[in-house]
């Protein structure tokens, strides 16, 4: 029986265990001796210190948040409050100007120690500590004096919180609690058969669990897969060539950590959604999962989490004007829903008319306080009777007045709902536009822009405020792989500006067929650009837009010149000639690939 190694739990996102945050800490070695900075608090449990060392500065991340816990090395900028918060400002007073002597670790506790050597309010030169607890829910951030005693911490925790361990200014600092699990790095192969033949019989990625510190459910899985070659193994009937493997496999990724050979590996589904990752090469998924290789511990946790957390993070700035493009849109589609129905009704308007005129054409046959007439419709040519109500109050010739005035009624209402309904679902696909930009939206920056555009639609009413917006930023550059520049627009604005201003009438521009997106443009310089870059910046234009999530997207491409935009059109909206089709896949990995860092 095959061994169910592809379920994902929440839990098993602690990828980031003890051994992989010794790969971490291997790699921040090199910061050594270097000087901090600048100190900042992007949020309430984000920390960045720029640290000056001989090959530069380096900016180290922090993060105590309990779904995203983790220290490593970063490259990202980070948007940070106006005013610091009161712990940023305490880690500037102790820290500010210190200088990072040491890194430690406890065995493979998710735990790194960062030692600073630093000048007190006296002038003393003590070592102030930062210990990164990185441990789930229970993650920290704390500052603990040359005595050993917490100055503070981002999180405090009183006996309401914990019985066990309390971390509160002046306390005693204490290690979380650990049981007494062996260390894969130092572990004899002997006291590993022993410790696993102690263990209560169960699955045997569990049983390592329990027997290991510092090990995550993907390395425990890993190893349980490399055991029994995909095979079910239970830890009380493990043996002969099976435990062989397990005591190779744990060998192997032993000198895998302590020599610097790991293989930072990140598992995504067919979807492109990431699941997990590690420091060796993952083989358990098998077909059911990519992996991608990432050169290095920090650059595999700034994308994992940068990436996994960027619709999360959008949502949260951006949830007023989501929730403002749901009404808006909700909205929309009622009034269109009515006008539809009002315009059905519209359909009996030739009726009117023939009442009308069948009264005029019998007026000697009707008298006033007739409820009805009964009259043969000779613009038939059978010449069937037709039942005209009346109106008891009024003469037939009144009664033949009403009729045509309700004929003009539907005329007019039938044109003008026409338009109506073309401007409503105009608004609705120019709202769908804004509502993909805003869940494509990379930073701060974006939102700020797509909220100057609803402003400028009418959409959102001007607070007041003499502070300028920031500059928007320039459109996304992507090169490809024939070395053609790519660019793409951020928001409905930017399209415009894109295709309609900037663009060379040459340029090729292409765009989803049928499906919002970003307007995108290939730079040709006068030159005419491969099939293969008009096929990368189609998969391009497709990942950005709506159907980024489908198998397979049409994207329509013309020279730029075919371009042009309707009189009075809503921003991003164009029409185009003289253009082709191609059917591509949204690949993210390509578009990561060519995107111009």
């Amino acid at each position: 029986m095959l061994s169910s190694f592809t379920g994902f739990e929440r839990n098993d996102l602690m990828a980031l265990d003890g051994a992989f945050l010794y790969a971490v800490r291997s790699e921040l070695l090199p910061l050594i001796s270097g000087r901090v900075e600048k100190i900042h608090q992007p949020s309430r449990e984000e920390i960045v210190i720029s640290i000056r060392t001989r090959n530069g500065s380096k900016k180290l991340y922090i993060s105590a948040n309990a779904g995203s816990a983790r220290i490593h090395l970063t490259e990202k900028s980070v948007d940070n409050p106006q005013t610091p918060p009161m712990f940023c400002m305490l880690l500037r007073k102790r820290l500010g100007s210190g200088k990072l002597i040491d890194i430690r670790q406890d065995g493979l506790e998710r735990v790194l120690f960062l030692d600073f050597e630093c000048v007190n309010e006296l002038g003393d030169i003590v070592t102030v500590t930062l210990a990164c607890e990185i441990m789930g829910r229970c993650s920290n951030l704390i500052i603990i004096s040359h005595e050993g005693k917490v100055i503070d911490s981002i999180k405090r925790v009183d006996e309401e919180m914990s019985r066990e361990r309390m971390v509160l200014p002046g306390m005693k600092y204490t290690l979380p609690p650990r049981d007494d699990r062996l260390n894969f790095l130092t572990a004899e192969p002997e006291q590993i058969r022993q410790r696993l033949a102690a263990e209560r019989p169960a699955e045997l990625s569990k049983a390592l669990i329990r027997t290991f510190e510092g090990i995550s459910p993907v390395l425990a899985r890993e190893w349980t897969f490399f055991a029994g070659r995909g095979v079910h193994i239970d830890s009380d009937t493990i043996g002969g060539d099976q435990l062989d493997r397990l005591m190779f496999a744990i060998k192997r990724t032993r000198e895998q950590l302590t020599e610097g050979q790991c293989c930072f590996s990140v598992v995504t589904d067919k979807e492109g959604q990431l699941k997990d990752f590690s420091f060796i090469r993952l083989s358990q998924f098998g077909t059911l999962m990519y992996t991608k290789e990432i050169g290095s511990a920090s650059e595999l946790l700034d994308y994992f989490y940068y990436e996994r957390d960027r619709a999360a993070r959008t949502k949260q700035r951006a949830n007023d004007l989501f929730k403002l493009l749901v009404n808006l849109t909700e909205r929309t589609s009622r009034r269109i829903s009515v006008q539809r129905e009002e315009l059905a009704a519209c359909a009996d308007k030739d009726r009117y008319k023939l009442c009308g005129d069948l009264i005029s054409a019998n007026m000697y046959r009707i008298n006033k306080g007739d409820s009805a007439a009964l009259l043969e419709n000779f613009y038939d040519e059978d010449c069937p009777q037709v039942k005209i109500d009346l109106d008891v109050r009024k003469t037939p010739a009144q009664n033949a007045q009403y009729y045509y005035s309700e004929y003009k009624k539907a005329v007019t209402a039938e044109e003008k709902l026409a338009v109506q309904i073309e401007k409503g679902e105009e608004e609705l696909q120019y709202l769908d536009s804004v509502f993909d930009s805003l869940t494509r939206a990379a930073s701060e920056n974006d939102i700020i822009q797509l909220r100057l555009e609803l402003r400028e639609q009418g959409y959102i009413k001007y607070a007041g405020g003499k502070a300028k917006p920031p500059k928007a930023l320039p459109p996304i550059e992507y090169k490809s792989g024939d070395g053609f520049t790519i660019l793409v627009g951020r928001n409905n604005k930017q399209n415009d500006q894109l295709s309609l201003k900037f663009a060379e009438k040459n340029d090729i521009w292409l765009h989803t067929q049928s499906i919002t997106g970003s307007h995108v443009l290939i730079l040709t310089d006068g030159s005419t650009p491969p099939d293969s870059t008009i096929e990368e910046a189609a998969v391009i234009a497709a990942v950005n837009s709506r159907g980024r999530s489908s198998s397979l997207v049409p994207v329509d491409y013309c020279l730029a010149r075919y371009v042009k935009k309707p009189a009075g059109a809503k921003p991003g909206k164009v029409i185009f000639t003289n253009y082709k089709t191609a059917f591509v896949k949204p690949d993210t990995e390509v578009e990561e690939r060519l995107r111009v860092k």
